[in-house]
């Protein structure tokens, strides 16, 4: 008998501390018109940054291609923006 008092006791204590944790997860997560105003303020959503994100991209892809048509290790490379004919190595 004291065994199922224990059982019983063990998952009321587990189904209460499940609803409290519900519960406090229910009041902390922002509502619909909190999430639409989170997500306009990302730097995700500003043009200047989008545009920032698809110039760089743009400059790694540029690197990787120009990478693998050339034997020049582009690693060791001083100016990034500048294409090949650079030094090919370490300067001493």
């Amino acid at each position: 008998m004291q065994s199922v008092q224990k059982v019983l006791m063990v998952v009321a204590v587990l189904g209460a501390g499940a609803g409290v944790g519900s519960a406090l997860f229910a009041l902390v997560t922002p509502g619909e018109l909190q999430k639409q105003e989170m997500l306009k303020e990302m730097p995700e959503q500003d043009p200047r940054r989008r545009d920032e994100g698809k110039r760089n991209q743009q400059l790694v892809m540029a690197t990787l291609q120009e990478a693998a048509a050339t034997q020049e290790n582009v690693a060791w490379r001083k100016n990034w923006l500048v294409g090949g004919g650079g030094s090919g190595g370490k300067s001493a």
